[in-house]
């Protein structure tokens, strides 16, 4: 993640150094694209969603480490773009889109032929080795309500920030369902909130604008649904909390 705002920040850093280089062969395209009260678009990227994990008593071994750890991998994302412009320096953004997502966790603390007690019945479960992994897929609809402050344009660029909240629906929660870790479904909430957080630098060609952009999704809320109670706690029993966060890398197209 880090790595991730580095790059982020430099972009920026080399937008802002382009302001004292100018150029004047070059002439401003499409500017008829900042003057339009209502403008849309669409978007593509790539996205990694990872949890944040906060363990229970039961998932702290005895050394005091937590025992269970994440896996994000690439995912993709698309959606469609609504902008109302406010005035010169501030835009408003709706973007509604779809993340297609993959996460696994790892439980160190379970062990393939390992017996683990179960505090709410007293049976002991006889662990397997596909018990220590969980695979995740998820597919959040995105509903996010965005403010944009841009600086000044350059000839054909111009970079910006912006910062909202945006309503989550995990189509595969698997809340609802009667089946849990027992029977190897880890499931989550369905509905989410979220803050969200961009910057990127838009390019004017003639006929159209290309913003690569970064994007920040961070979950407010808990998504961790708790297992049946004759479940043995070693699945989200080793959790207190899980909060999904997010980094998209998105081309945008208006």
């Amino acid at each position: 993640m880090r790595k991730i705002f580095a790059l982020f920040t430099i972009m920026f850093i080399v937008s802002a150094q382009a302001q004292w280089k100018p150029n004047f062969d070059k002439e401003d395209k499409n500017n008829a694209e900042d003057q339009k009260r209502l403008s849309y678009g669409y978007f593509l990227g790539l996205n990694y969603f990872d949890f944040k994990m906060h363990p229970s008593e039961t998932g702290i071994n005895d050394l005091g480490r937590f025992d269970v750890e994440s896996e994000a991998k690439m995912g993709f994302s698309a959606g469609l773009m609504g902008k109302l412009k406010l005035n010169d320096r501030f835009d408003l953004f709706i973007q509604p889109g779809i993340h297609f997502t993959e996460r696994n966790l790892y439980f160190n603390n379970i062990h393939e032929g390992g017996i683990y007690d179960n505090p709410y019945n007293g049976t002991p479960y006889l662990a397997s080795a596909n018990d220590s992994i969980r695979e995740i897929k998820s597919s959040y609809i995105d509903i996010p309500i965005l403010l944009q402050i841009h600086g000044d344009r350059w000839f054909n660029t111009r970079p910006y920030l912006q910062a909202g909240v945006g309503y989550m629906v995990n189509m595969q929660s698997e809340e609802s369902s009667e089946d849990d870790n027992f029977d190897g479904i880890f499931r989550l909430k369905t509905h989410s909130f979220s803050y969200q957080i961009e910057g990127g630098i838009s390019i004017y060609f003639r006929r159209f604008k290309l913003t690569p952009s970064v994007k920040g999704i961070f979950f407010f809320n808990n998504e961790l649904v708790a297992d049946d109670p004759d479940t043995p706690p070693i699945w989200a029993g080793a959790f207190s909390s899980m909060h999904t966060r997010a980094i998209m890398f998105s081309l945008k197209f208006e």
